[in-house]
């Protein structure tokens, strides 16, 4: 379980780039004109030992008619109501804002951890102009420049250290297999519980959001025994709008990490969208095993073609982690339900999946023997031995006289050759390559 950070401020500040530098990504739009982030970015951070999940919301504005400057404002304020730190990004290049004034006066109500961070500051002008910021009340200030990492390690190092502690979760001597059932309001996910367990335990309505708490469910039937969790609903807080989507993909970021297996629900009418790859790649992060239930299938029109292309689609997307079972579904006539559960079953098996080094050895060298490494500089990479290493999900390195010149393209190839061998449907894979 990770703590959940915020970034927040007004629009064109820089909070996406300070967020794809945390996240070590280019995940977030980054763009001069203002108001380029709409929806909101997720993704995981780690600094000094310690990870935590990381939001980049969009640019808070008040008083404007916009539509879409509405939503973002809320998002802010959830973002405000449900993180457990929240990073305040300022412009040195603007000054203090009427703009910045709202977000302070919103923050200075919060109890929780902020934290200042004065932001395109890279030249000792700039560090004199930051002084300024004192005046919205806040305390200290970090400066820092998003664009080159400036000032960046000492504001990691306090919000790391003001961080809370969360409560350890204690390890069952058996525990069950948890499977995390997520996705976007309405598509489907309550409706898929209810008819595994054979009964209306929870609500289900039109009204996206209508589930608000995450509740397991201890599955034991057909031969399965799991705790199933439903996720993801809103519970109503005083002064705060509800932006449902966003809330739910707040509460599904820590279902995510308590889960083995995550089962994304993907409403067939409404198709793969940006939501739900932001929900698959979150899972991906995590290194939690996936499968993918488009529901409301028998809403659809087909013909002979419509599941191929429709799975086509969304694998186009996934890239280069397309090695994910995708199985189409009917919550509401039961269909092809139980072979869900199978499934599911099965890609937790392949995640927990141990094999003995010399068989290891022996089906990859051969075949890295026969395609090796690409020679860099006339030098010549040779690999002679790897293993899987014990740890809770699949990682294996290979060991290496010249690691430093193995590239991305030759450990996708690796990874393919080790999906052909071995089944691991599903489950995110980490290979290294280390000096012999």
């Amino acid at each position: 379980m990770n703590n959940i950070v915020a970034i927040v401020g007004r629009p064109n500040v820089g909070k996406s780039t300070f967020f794809n530098r945390l996240i070590q990504r280019r995940d977030a739009i980054v763009d001069s004109v203002s108001g380029v982030t709409r929806d909101r970015n997720y993704g995981k951070s780690e600094w000094n030992g310690k990870a935590f999940s990381v939001i980049d919301t969009g640019g808070y504005i008040k008083g404007s008619d916009d539509i879409f400057e509405g939503e973002i404002r809320r998002q802010v304020e959830l973002a405000i109501d449900e993180a457990d730190a929240i990073i305040f990004v300022v412009d040195v290049e603007e000054g203090v804002t009427p703009m910045d004034e709202e977000v302070a006066k919103l923050l200075r109500k919060v109890t929780k951890p902020i934290l200042l961070a004065v932001n395109k500051v890279d030249n000792g002008a700039r560090e004199k102009d930051a002084v300024e910021f004192y005046s919205l009340g806040l305390g200290e200030y970090f400066t820092i420049a998003g664009m080159n990492g400036s000032g960046t390690g000492e504001l990691l190092d306090e919000l790391v250290r003001v961080l809370p502690e969360l409560p350890e979760v204690t390890e069952e001597e058996n525990p069950l297999p948890k499977f995390t059932v997520v996705g976007r309001p309405n598509a489907g996910k309550s409706s898929f519980i209810n008819a595994l367990i054979g009964e209306d335990r929870f609500v289900v309505t039109d009204i996206a959001g209508t589930t608000r708490d995450a509740i397991d469910t201890t599955y034991n039937r057909f031969g399965f025994e799991f705790k199933l969790v439903d996720t993801a609903g809103i519970r109503r807080k005083a002064k705060v709008k509800e932006d449902l989507e966003f809330y739910s993909v707040m509460r599904s970021v820590r279902a995510i990490e308590h889960s083995d297996v995550c089962i994304l629900m993907i409403d067939a009418t409404r198709g793969f969208e940006g939501q739900d790859q932001n929900i698959f790649w979150l899972a991906e992060k995590n290194r939690k095993g996936i499968v993918i239930l488009v529901n409301k299938w028998d809403l659809i029109e087909k013909d002979t073609m419509s599941t191929r292309d429709y799975e086509r689609k969304i694998r186009e997307e996934l890239q280069p982690f397309t090695d994910v079972p995708i199985l189409f579904v009917s919550a509401l006539n039961k269909q092809r339900l139980l072979k869900a559960l199978e499934v599911a079953v099965e890609v937790y098996e392949n995640r927990k999946q141990r094999i003995a080094t010399s068989k290891f050895n022996d089906l990859m060298l051969p075949i890295i023997e026969a395609t090796p490494p690409p020679a860099i500089k006339g030098k010549y990479v040779k690999i002679k031995y790897c293993m899987q290493l014990p740890t809770p999900t699949p990682q294996f390195v290979f060991f290496a006289n010249l690691p430093q010149y193995i590239k991305e393209p030759y450990k996708r190839f690796i990874e393919n050759k080790l999906r052909e061998q071995y089944n691991f449907s599903g489950v995110p894979i980490d290979i290294y390559f280390r000096q012999k």
